[in-house]
């Protein structure tokens, strides 16, 4: 089990290309969008690895929503875009991390996600929320407002 997992995320990692976080440039001339993210890139980033996710996540100083997600999960296809879209409405108060299951599975499993879409809210490295499933708008207003205390 522990062989095959580590031989997915080996050809995973020659597949896909490397997302642009928010302290990464697209080269002259390509927006974001060009290497498949969204238009929305400031305020959201795909986790790297374990480092990356205790440097960008745990150790932020910002709120963080992390969306712990699958490319095969259809409900995460729908509720992604839209998360992404209500935390940069919040103009930099929160930042927002994806995580794939599929390639951090530890991260999955130290974090206790057992279905996809899980969203957690964490302040100063704890999870201080969570929720399961797709929300509307209005709930995930609720949920940011709720997280950076306005």
């Amino acid at each position: 089990m522990a062989q095959r997992l580590a031989l997915r995320r080996l050809l995973a990692l020659g597949r896909r290309p490397l997302p642009l976080g928010p302290r990464q440039l697209a080269p002259q001339g390509l927006s974001s969008r060009a290497f498949g993210g969204s238009a929305i890139r400031g305020s959201a980033f795909n986790v790297q690895d374990g480092g990356d996710f205790q440097e960008r996540v745990v150790n932020s100083p910002k709120p963080v929503v992390v969306d712990f997600h699958a490319q095969w999960c259809g409900p995460c296809k729908i509720l992604g875009p839209r998360l992404e879209k209500m935390v940069a409405k919040q103009e930099g108060k929160v930042v927002m991390a994806k995580v794939d299951i599929d390639d951090h599975t530890d991260l999955a499993i130290e974090y206790e996600v057992s279905a996809v879409p899980t969203v957690l809210a964490m302040k100063n490295g704890d999870v201080v929320d969570k929720f399961v499933g797709i929300k509307d708008e209005d709930q995930l207003e609720a949920f940011l407002k709720k997280l950076i205390g306005a």
